[in-house]
């Protein structure tokens, strides 16, 4: 099993469309290619998975579990109240890095909260694309040890 989950939450298919001056105008398809390119550096297979719909996500977690080492998540607003994301995480026996393009503790009062970060093992935030070589290398890290 040497496999990562790259989650992506709700509007993260809008990426290079949807307020570009947060999120970057890189496609949801080049942030892709650039979590690929990092985890192919140090021989992990990447499956990439994204939805807009809560229970969408829970099911892959769950699924996860048997299938790889690690999850890779940016829940999107569900950050901040998807209490079933965070459910299904606990339940993960793998590495769990919680990726933000922005960071959301520069933002709305509302965004400062994360009820996927006291179930993961580190959070990535604010370093847009570049998010996802950070986090795989965290990963990588957490997996070496």
């Amino acid at each position: 099993m040497n496999s990562i989950l790259l989650l992506m939450g709700p509007n993260l298919n809008m990426l290079g469309e949807r307020e570009p001056e947060i999120y970057g105008s890189e496609t949801i398809q080049e942030h892709v290619n650039e979590a690929k390119r990092v985890a192919d550096e140090f021989g992990y297979e990447l499956a990439h998975f994204q939805s807009n719909n809560e229970g969408d996500l829970v099911d892959r977690i769950q699924k996860a579990r048997s299938k790889h080492m690690g999850i890779i998540i940016n829940p999107g607003a569900l950050t901040h109240y998807g209490w079933s994301i965070h459910d299904a995480l606990v339940a993960f026996n793998g590495v769990i890095i919680e990726m933000h393009l922005s960071n959301p503790n520069q933002r709305e009062p509302w965004r400062h909260t994360s009820v996927v970060a006291p179930v993961a093992d580190g959070s990535i935030v604010g370093f847009g694309i570049h998010g996802y070589e950070l986090s795989i290398r965290a990963l990588h890290q957490i997996i070496e040890k």
